[in-house]
């Protein structure tokens, strides 16, 4: 059997992104939350084929548009990425461009995600999509100076934040000078022995939903090299990932730790540089509870761009049909 999926390349300043916009399996029209099971369950060689080897990569993200079932979005969206099937990420703006959905409101559009409800205003420029601002979902500072022992590393202090996925969130520190000088392959190998150590000593659940839980993520953090910037970030995901943006949810996750700690007030802007040079104008809308906790509305400005159309085929007669990944 030969299946066909239609897909919208692009890059989000920077970190290439694949929105299926065509072939995605048929789930059941329930809550964005359920579905996310369902597929993982049932459809994960979706996700696997599509961001793994040899139509991926390592650092491959993308998104499967949905019609929405809470009645105030426009479109619902299943994130998918090499680490596996997420609650949020910042890689939709690819259907507005493309005319995929068509917003109640111009310039503005309501998404129904695994992690709840994310608005989207975007600016247009000669028929495009110039700009856009993601007002995520509520973020917040789980658990403050975590201290952990990593091989190779010594202790680290580390602070484990909430922006639609949970992150460690390393600053400079003793046994941690900084990026300066480190290589992208050096970062990798930190991450994963952080993210190994960390699953001994720290498991948060996000206190509305008990399905969201877990560090996944790595933030590392460091002063920036653009004189616009307020800070600059690597972002660590799956098993060899290194975000070329600054990433959404790690931008909120960082901008959430910084409030919790009282270093980034209410109405404040912090523009996030990535590894490469681009910048994500972060803002602290609000403050939210989440449960128990004080955190944040924040709000992402950025931007992408379309690079082709592609057409992928995964048959059943290819012995690499599903993908695959070297560690």
């Amino acid at each position: 059997m030969r299946n066909s999926f239609f897909c919208i390349d692009a890059h989000t300043c920077g970190n290439p992104v694949r929105l299926v916009a065509g072939g995605g399996p048929l789930l059941p029209h329930l809550p964005m939350g359920e579905r996310r099971e369902i597929f993982v369950r049932d459809h994960d060689w979706v996700r696997k084929a599509l961001m793994f080897e040899p139509r991926g990569h390592d650092i491959m993200s993308g998104s499967i548009i949905y019609p929405a079932y809470r009645e105030d979005c426009d479109f619902a969206v299943l994130f998918i990425e090499v680490s596996g099937c997420l609650p949020m990420c910042g890689t939709v703006t690819a259907a507005i461009e493309e005319g995929l959905v068509k917003p109640r409101e111009a310039g503005r559009v309501a998404i129904e995600t695994p992690a709840g409800r994310v608005d989207v205003t975007y600016e247009e420029k000669g028929g495009y999509v110039d700009s856009v601002r993601l007002h995520n979902v509520a973020s917040y500072l789980h658990e403050a100076d975590v201290e952990v022992d990593v091989p190779d590393m010594g202790r680290l202090r580390v602070d484990i934040s909430y922006g639609g996925n949970y992150y460690a969130v390393v600053e400079p520190q003793e046994n941690w000078s900084g990026l300066d000088g480190m290589s992208a392959s050096a970062i990798v190998e930190c991450s994963r022995k952080l993210r190994a150590a960390l699953a001994h000593v720290c498991d948060p659940v996000h206190p509305d939903d008990p399905r969201i839980r877990g560090v996944h993520h790595a933030i590392w953090c460091d002063r920036p090299v653009n004189d616009v910037s307020d800070g600059r970030c690597a972002v660590f995901y799956g098993e060899k990932a290194i975000d070329r943006s600054p990433g959404g949810t790690g931008t909120s996750a960082r901008m959430a730790q910084l409030h919790g700690k009282g270093r980034l007030a209410v109405g404040s802007t912090y523009r996030h540089e990535s590894l490469i040079g681009t910048i994500f104008e972060g803002r602290v809308e609000a403050e939210a509870k989440i449960g128990p906790y004080a955190g944040i509305l924040p709000s992402i400005g950025g931007w992408a761009r379309v690079i082709g159309h592609n057409t992928i085929f995964v048959d059943d007669r290819d012995p690499l049909a599903h993908g695959f990944q070297i560690r």
